[in-house]
């Protein structure tokens, strides 16, 4: 908005092509906006959100039928408590998705009010061209009727469903059924996570999984996320048919044990990541798994409670690991590092996360990463109140590749962390980087007068810096004030509202992508 704003002003600013003095004028005198052409205002609009495009629309028969070009609307979220526009009624959407959407159309976004066999009818009808659709049940009560609907989008390559934790899916998922066969990526989200024990509220399967494999022979990427009715069970039935699976993620499922890991992997010899973040794993399970004849590059098995043994077990007998998320874990010590260098294969790893693994000591953190620190693109060791600056100023010189660093502790320190040198070593040390966050309590942070100096070095040399978190406090605004001079002001964010991972890293980064 405000490189269109300053746009339309130049544009009116100019006038004839002499003025009052006899001095020659632009050879763009007399130009308004109203002159550009119309590829050039689609441009300028494809920058706005679709609330600012509808509010354009409203300033003239020009802009109106720009704001309506279906090029403008190929992605639209129809979520208005999510940022997507509020759609009154269901014939408005019906006339939007005749008039403004059209083959355009590639991506949607509906809430459980405009979920209905018109609408769906509608959409297969109008936009051929649509391949991602999102459909949120999760604040339902009551589901429209479909006993009536006959037809569905069929090009659909990306599909994510949020569940309601009370209404049964199967009377609208066997409609579809029919219509999903080129389904690729599939997301089923629970409306809410929480972590209960099973006796304190009955939990419903309310979607048949074991019927929606069979009608999904061909997915790459499986997201069940936080869902209570999710087991070990629910693994076996996807990895029974879908034998293009490269990717699997299961975080926060606490029915998740392990015990079919073995066969997923003998029959989905692609299955690449897999992702068990918060899973109740048993160390026996994953010890049964025949390591050494997988493809596994990428796995996340934080807060998992393994053992020592079992870590041990796995590290060394996978073969060639790129990605590992293996934090919150007790069974994390120096001698599952020692044997992951030593037996294992860690000379293809680029990303490390060993968050609050208190009994990793700094001897053995700093003897791993003087030998592999070069390769590593993404490394988190936070949540540790051991690891101080001083570590950190010791491998910073190693970690030149670095593209998402993630430091300290939110806990009250007893030491002080001297961030300007902390800041000038990352900015000397880190050219690649793009994500960074610092978790230490305000209260720890020891900065001086010169502390613009380093953030200016910071700002300069790290110029694809696209997120510095922060805890909130002095330092920060400090931080946020720098950067907004330099009109980058969307960098500098606190720790309550942005947090960073390395899951940008992943291959499936994008399709793992929900919202």
């Amino acid at each position: 908005m405000e490189n269109w704003g300053k746009l339309a002003y130049e544009a009116t600013q100019v006038g004839q092509a002499y003025d009052d003095n006899g001095l020659k004028r632009s050879p763009f005198a007399n130009t308004t906006i109203d002159k550009l052409p119309d590829k050039v205002l689609l441009s300028i609009f494809s920058y706005l959100t679709h609330r600012e495009i509808c509010r354009m629309a409203r300033v003239c028969r020009k802009w109106r039928m720009i704001a309506y070009d279906t090029r403008l609307w190929k992605s639209v979220s129809l979520r208005p408590e999510i940022s997507g526009l509020h759609v009154g009624s269901l014939e408005s959407l019906l006339a939007l998705i005749s008039i403004r959407f059209g083959p355009s159309l590639r991506y949607i976004e509906l809430p459980i009010e405009l979920i209905t066999h018109t609408v769906l009818h509608e959409l297969a009808s109008k936009c051929p061209n649509l391949t991602h659709m999102l459909l949120d049940f999760s604040t339902a009560m009551q589901l429209h009727d479909f006993s009536e609907m006959q037809a569905f989008p069929t090009k659909l390559k990306y599909m994510c469903i949020c569940l309601s934790e009370v209404i049964f899916m199967e009377g609208f998922m066997r409609k579809i059924y029919n219509f999903i066969n080129g389904l690729e990526i599939l997301h089923l989200i629970a409306g809410t996570y929480e972590k209960v024990e099973e006796e304190e509220e009955e939990i419903y399967e309310v979607i048949n999984v074991h019927k929606l494999k069979s009608a999904t022979p061909n997915l790459r990427v499986i997201n069940l996320y936080g869902i209570n009715f999710v087991d070990d069970s629910h693994i076996e039935a996807f990895s029974s048919n879908c034998i293009q699976l490269e990717c699997l993620a299961v975080n926060f499922c606490p029915k998740v044990t392990g015990s079919s890991l073995k066969s997923l992997f003998q029959r989905s010899r692609r299955l690449r990541c897999l992702l068990m973040n918060q899973t109740c794993l048993v160390s026996e399970h994953v010890m049964q798994v025949e390591w050494e004849k997988t493809a596994i590059q990428e796995l996340d098995i934080t807060a998992t409670d393994l053992s020592t043994e079992c870590l041990v077990d796995m590290l060394s007998r996978i073969p060639a690991l790129r990605f590992l998320s293996a934090g919150q874990l007790n069974g994390f010590n120096d001698s599952v590092l020692k044997a992951f260098m030593e037996l294992g294969n860690p000379r293809n790893l680029v990303a490390l996360d060993l968050d609050a693994s208190d009994n990793l000591s700094d001897d053995a953190l700093h003897r791993f990463l003087s030998r592999h620190g070069h390769q590593l693109h993404g490394l988190a060791l936070s949540g540790m109140p051991h690891i101080t600056d001083q570590l950190w100023q010791s491998v910073l010189p190693i970690l030149n590749n670095a593209k998402i660093v993630i430091m300290g502790t939110q806990e009250r320190l007893g030491v002080n962390i001297h961030v300007d040198q902390l800041m000038d070593g990352i900015a000397n040390n880190c050219p690649n980087l793009e994500r960074l966050e610092l978790r230490w309590d305000p209260e720890n942070l020891r900065f001086s007068d010169k502390s613009q100096k380093a953030i200016d070095i910071l700002r300069v040399k790290c110029l694809k810096l696209k997120a510095l978190v922060l805890s909130d406090g002095r330092y920060y605004e400090i931080v946020k004030a720098n950067f907004e001079r330099a009109d980058r002001n969307t960098v500098v964010r606190t720790i309550t509202c942005c947090r960073i991972s390395n899951y940008y890293l992943l291959s499936n980064y994008k399709d793992l992508i929900f919202n």
